[in-house]
C-alpha cells in the first residue's frame, strides 16, 4: 500500500509517510516554509525562497533544525546534501542600521557536496563540486576548486579527494 501512495504522490523513499503528513501540515495549513515546492522538515526555515536555486535530487530543509537564509541569492548544485543544524547565511544585517540587509554576492554550493551536521556556511562563499563541509565547521570563505574535505573554525581543508576517482562515480552512477 505504501508503495502505491509513494508512485501516486510521487514521493520519496528516503523519507516516511508521516514526514509528508506533517510537512503538509505545517506547509500548507500552518504556511511555514509555504514557498518552498518540495517537502521540508517542520523545524527547519527558509527565508526567502525564491532566491533558492537547488539542482536534481537536492532537497535542502528535508534535514531537521536547517536554517537558510537566500537573502542575497543561494543556488546549490545536483545531489547535494545538507546535514541536520546546517546554517546557510547569504546576507548579514548592516552595520549600523540592523533593520537592513548588507548586500552581497550570493552563495554557490557545486554538485555532489555534503555540508554535515551544525556546519555554517557565511557570505559570498563558493564551494566546488565534491566539497565535503565537516560537522560543525564554519565556512567563512571560498573554496571554488572543491574535491576536498573541509573542516574547522574557520574551516580549511583538511584532505583532497581524488578528481577521477569522483568523476568515475558519477559516471557509474549515471549507468
Amino acid at each position: 500500500m505504501k508503495k502505491i501512495i509513494r508512485k501516486i504522490f510521487g514521493l520519496r523513499y528516503d523519507l516516511s509517510i508521516s514526514f509528508y503528513v506533517i510537512d503538509f501540515i505545517f506547509r500548507k495549513l500552518l504556511r511555514q516554509n509555504a514557498d518552498i515546492q518540495y517537502a521540508v522538515h517542520h523545524t527547519s526555515t527558509i527565508r526567502c525562497a525564491p532566491r533558492l536555486k537547488t539542482g536534481k535530487g537536492t532537497w535542502p530543509g528535508d534535514s531537521p533544525r536547517v536554517y537558510i537564509n537566500a537573502f542575497n541569492g543561494i543556488e546549490i548544485g545536483d545531489y547535494t546534501n545538507i546535514g541536520p543544524g546546517v546554517s546557510i547565511i547569504s546576507a548579514n544585517h548592516d552595520l549600523i542600521d540592523n533593520e537592513k540587509q548588507a548586500s552581497a554576492e550570493g552563495i554557490k554550493i557545486g554538485a555532489h557536496c555534503w555540508v554535515g551536521a551544525g556546519a555554517v556556511i557565511l557570505p559570498e562563499v563558493q564551494l566546488g563540486d565534491f566539497t565535503i563541509v565537516g560537522a560543525g565547521a564554519i565556512v567563512t570563505k571560498s573554496f571554488s576548486g572543491g574535491y576536498c574535505v573541509l573542516a574547522g573554525n574557520p574551516a580549511k581543508v583538511i584532505k583532497q579527494l581524488n578528481k577521477e576517482t569522483c568523476i568515475s562515480f558519477v559516471q557509474q552512477k549515471r549507468k
